[in-house]
């Protein structure tokens, strides 16, 4: 169940979308399920070397060469499947959620005004909106990398509202992390947990959208 807390009485008059996992899939094992077939060592690989932790400094604004050769250097023995992580990028975003970019296309279409705010390298980025114009149809985007901040720190939402001239209280943030959510209402904004297309559709109904 998708968690909404509007302040009373405000009207929603911005809608801020995330994308990974709310507009594009997004799954390392995607790739490294043929890389490394045996699920436990993957697990391992994922959990020591490659870690979550590891490729948001890159959603930060570190570069793949830095980032590689720090691990490299740790885990000299797994060079190759270090670097097969920038390499096979490409596969791990493997498609569009529809049923959920017809929902912010359609909000667009309406004539809301639509922003994304994104943690997402720099580069990777760039690829994804070659790959997935629909990106390009909001007004426009925060992306992490090429302004050195993530969510779910304060001063990310706040420079997305300096950016585009919004009102906190009356944005309306989509993410598919508790985490980001609780960072979005901490600023002041509006939220919802991403569950699925149906659910989103559900809550902006309540919030009259």
């Amino acid at each position: 169940m998708s968690e909404t807390i509007p302040p009373a009485g405000q009207p929603v008059r911005h809608i801020v979308f995330d994308i990974g996992k709310v507009l594009i899939h997004y799954d390392p094992n995607i790739p490294f399920s043929q890389l490394i077939p045996d699920e436990a060592e993957r697990a391992r690989f994922f959990d020591t070397v490659c870690t979550h932790e590891w490729n948001l400094e890159q959603d930060r604004g570190r570069g793949w060469p830095e980032a590689e050769a720090l691990l490299i250097d740790q885990f000299p023995d797994q060079a190759e499947m270090i670097r097969a992580f920038r390499q096979h990028w490409h596969e791990m975003v493997s498609h569009a959620y529809a049923d959920s970019v017809d929902i912010m296309l359609d909000l667009v279409q309406q004539g809301r005004d639509v922003t994304m705010l994104t943690n997402f390298a720099a580069d990777t980025f760039s690829e994804a909106r070659e790959r997935f114009p629909f990106l390009k149809v909001p007004r426009g985007v925060t992306v992490s990398g090429e302004i050195g901040l993530i969510k779910p720190d304060r001063e990310i939402y706040d420079t997305h509202v300096a950016s585009f001239d919004l009102d906190p209280a009356a944005c309306l943030f989509i993410d598919d992390s508790q985490k980001n959510v609780d960072g979005a209402i901490a600023a002041g904004w509006q939220s919802v947990l991403f569950t699925g297309a149906g659910q989103l559709r559900a809550d902006l109904a309540r919030f009259g959208l």
